[in-house]
């Protein structure tokens, strides 16, 4: 049986769009529902242009409502992509290790609440790091906290804005979140946390 996975997303859903098609035909892992809490995320609609199921939560707060919809669904695996808003505790503590996020930058650096979007890599360029990436990592509680489970690094150029390195991380992140989401889909649940490198 393949792994069943829910994407939540607030915006245009490139990152869903390329877990999409990096899972096509992987007889492990599949997207049965797409969760968002704008009725009006452009990512609703790519969904269910693909046939997948698209739902916007009237109320992103209420947990009871996000698990019906979880377990109507028989999800195994919870991803964020591009979710802004914060995961009920009730929903974090029922899919404990089975919920993963992709942040745009190396966690811990540049993560926490409001650091999302641009504020991320204008917050790295004024911080001076010549390098910045993707993080994929599962989620607790707290903002960008849960342990990590891949990182990819990319630089910081001379004469970077903004957007031209939120471009080259999000290719990051196309290439980082597949691979992340095939080994949990893989591995089982809850997933299990890399070993730890020696110090």
């Amino acid at each position: 049986m393949p792994c069943r996975i829910a994407v939540c997303v607030s915006g245009r859903g490139s990152n869903l769009l390329a877990l999409h098609d990096a899972l096509a035909g992987d007889p492990d892992a599949r997207i049965e529902l797409v969760l968002s809490d704008r009725a009006d995320a452009p990512a609703l609609a790519r969904a269910a242009e693909r046939g997948i199921r698209a739902v916007a939560l009237p109320d992103h707060r209420d947990a009871a409502a996000w698990l019906a919809e979880l377990q109507m669904a028989r999800i195994d695996l919870v991803v964020l992509a591009g979710y802004l808003k914060h995961v009920p505790d009730a929903v974090v503590a029922a899919f404990r290790g089975r919920i993963l996020n992709v942040h745009p930058s190396l966690l811990p650096a540049f993560g926490g609440p409001g650091m999302y979007g641009m504020r991320v890599h204008r917050a790295v360029l004024a911080s001076g790091a010549t390098e910045s990436g993707a993080t994929v990592h599962l989620v607790d509680e707290v903002y960008d906290r849960g342990p990590v489970l891949a990182q990819g690094r990319v630089p910081v150029l001379p004469g970077d804005t903004p957007e031209s390195l939120a471009a080259r991380v999000l290719e990051m992140e196309h290439r980082l979140l597949p691979a992340a989401v095939r080994a949990a889909a893989r591995a089982g649940h809850p997933v299990p946390l890399p070993d730890p490198v020696p110090a």
